[in-house]
């Protein structure tokens, strides 16, 4: 057996969503682990641009390309010019991902359906393309990113919660169908994370802040670094016998029913 189970150097990966955030974490992280980085994002070039400036200044290989993963025909191009530039995808990471908070009553059935497009139908979509490529090589991995969502409901987050909980089956469902061809689907949970996005209530006394330190055994918020870990043990050899699984970095949320606020 290898000594270099988590080695991922000649490794295409392509990560959705990676110019900013939880997607450009784990990215570094498999570029740190040797992985050629495919960056993804549809807001402007511009900001891939910068992404790209930002990996290449930490040593690591990526290349930008722009394009919507919600609409088929930009995926089929994208897809191919990757290859074509660059090398066959190795391995997918269907990161990007939307969240709008409305309760359900007041949420326009257009905004429920947008959510669903991003977050549940273009994994499906890129996953359906990406495949076929690692069908006829006979390997591949594709990691897709859920939430705590995938298991909890949580106030205004109904469609969220709906399309992260309709990735967890989807994920199974992709490895019982592929895993003949020796392609492992599995799917990485984050619990909450200390981010830009997060910032405003991460401060001492905001009620929200106060309730993920109280609820997580770890009683911290995650560091977006916590996740490399996970990212290159499911894209690399090391999980080659793994595959449908859920692999929750949470903190220990899930192990848990909490506890009283006043108990220490």
């Amino acid at each position: 057996m290898s000594l270099n189970l988590f080695d991922l150097k000649g490794k295409t990966v392509l990560v959705t969503g990676s110019t900013h955030g939880l997607g450009m974490a784990m990215a570094k992280g498999l570029g740190n682990a040797g992985a050629t980085i495919i960056v993804n994002g549809n807001s402007s070039q511009e900001k891939i641009d910068k992404a790209v400036e930002t990996y290449k200044a930490e040593g690591i290989s990526a290349i930008g390309y722009k394009f919507n993963v919600a609409e088929e025909k930009e995926v089929i191009a994208a897809i191919e010019k990757i290859e074509k530039e660059v090398a066959p995808i190795d391995v997918l990471f269907n990161n990007a991902g939307i969240i709008k908070r409305i309760p359900l009553e007041k949420m326009e059935v257009s905004d429920f359906k947008q959510v669903i497009d991003i977050d549940l139908v273009s994994p499906f979509i890129v996953s359906k393309h990406v495949v076929k490529g690692m069908i006829k090589r006979k390997q591949g991995k594709i990691v897709n990113i859920c939430s705590m969502m995938t298991e909890l409901g949580r106030n205004t987050v109904g469609a969220y919660a709906a399309a992260k909980g309709g990735l967890k089956m989807l994920t199974k469902n992709m490895a019982t169908e592929w895993a003949k061809h020796n392609i492992q689907v599995n799917g990485i949970g984050p619990g909450y994370f200390a981010t830009s996005q997060t910032e405003p209530i991460r401060k001492d006394g905001h009620p929200f802040n106060d309730f993920i330190i109280q609820r997580t055994p770890a009683a911290k918020w995650g560091d977006p670094n916590d996740l490399a870990g996970a990212a290159i043990f499911l894209s690399s050899s090391a999980s080659n016998f793994v595959n449908g699984h859920i692999l929750y970095v949470d903190g220990g949320i899930l192990a848990t029913i909490g506890k009283p606020s006043n108990e220490d």
